[in-house]
């Protein structure tokens, strides 16, 4: 059987800025149907209102959204809204700008100065004044580029009031350099997993070093990303999930997990079986030779 511990509580939190969150939270993409966006099947509306629900009863208090999660029949903020609405203390929603959608799901990249709009719909659908943690997720084309312009506008949207705290995704080293000498830096979100390249191992353990929370997505599905996970994963990690009879996604997550107390995990399902499993991996404790066989994968 798999081996779990109660943690002490200091190592099953971290900081978001003055904002405390559990280390597994929860991220909205898979809401609105089976696939993003408008793939796969659309979700039961009710359905996911249960998940968004049962995931605060069972410890979540870090939601991860965007206005552009939304298909043509489901809105992510609004499920969120509608399930959450009037919002516990202690929930910290965190949501990204700068790319979005179109009503016709066609995708765009926002200018600085259309931050504001996009900012200002994340709180009409989630019905707040402000917002906990707003992410600048930066596109593939200004991998290598500044985004001081983009993340300067956010600036004057935090110090204006709309936003408490500020965070990037999809960066690199010299970005974050970049971004922290405009305005504080709360965490990095970008992919990250098994098998993660060393530049992304870098990354994580300089936000360690900065007190930064690193928020990895695609943990679970690594190299498959928005389509979830390969249809065949590694037989190292087949071999350490059977050891603790548990699901490679919780070997996955766990894994994760260990790589510093600044990491915090938002996997996303719209099965509440899956929410519950999601949630046990927070507690599952893997060996030190199992880590280091799993981290020793894709390098």
């Amino acid at each position: 059987m798999s081996e779990r511990t109660n943690a002490p509580s200091t190592t099953r939190t971290w900081r978001l800025g003055d904002l405390t969150v559990n280390r597994v939270g929860f991220g909205a993409m898979r809401l609105t149907g089976t696939a993003p966006f408008d793939g796969g099947v659309p979700r039961d509306r009710e359905r996911s209102i249960g998940v968004l629900r049962r995931a605060v009863e069972l410890g979540v208090n870090h939601i991860d959204t965007a206005a552009f999660y939304f298909s043509a029949t489901r809105s992510a903020n609004e499920l969120i809204n509608r399930a959450l609405a009037p919002y516990p203390e202690d929930l910290v929603i965190v949501t990204k700008v700068w790319p979005a959608r179109d009503p016709s799901g066609g995708w765009w990249w926002a200018n600085p100065a259309q931050l504001r709009g996009q900012v200002e719909e994340n709180l009409r659908q989630l019905g707040r004044d402000h917002l906990d943690v707003v992410n600048l997720r930066v596109p593939p084309s200004r991998r290598n580029g500044s985004i001081g312009e983009h993340f300067g506008a956010l600036a004057e949207l935090r110090e204006a009031g709309l936003i408490r705290h500020l965070g990037v995704s999809h960066v690199t080293s010299r970005q974050l350099a970049e971004v922290r000498t405009i305005a504080p830096v709360v965490c990095v979100q970008n992919p990250y997993g098994i098998g993660s390249p060393g530049e992304d191992r870098s990354l994580l353990r300089l936000c360690g070093e900065l007190g930064v929370a690193f928020v990895p997505f695609f943990a679970i599905a690594g190299s498959g990303r928005e389509g979830g996970p390969a249809a065949r994963d590694s037989e190292t990690v087949y071999a350490v999930a059977r050891a603790h009879e548990v699901s490679v996604a919780q070997v996955r997550l766990a894994w994760t997990l260990r790589q510093g107390p600044h990491v915090l995990a938002i996997p996303g399902t719209g099965d509440p079986d899956h929410l519950a499993q999601n949630m046990a991996a927070g507690t599952l404790r893997l060996s030190d030779d199992e880590s280091a066989r799993l981290g020793s994968l894709g390098r």
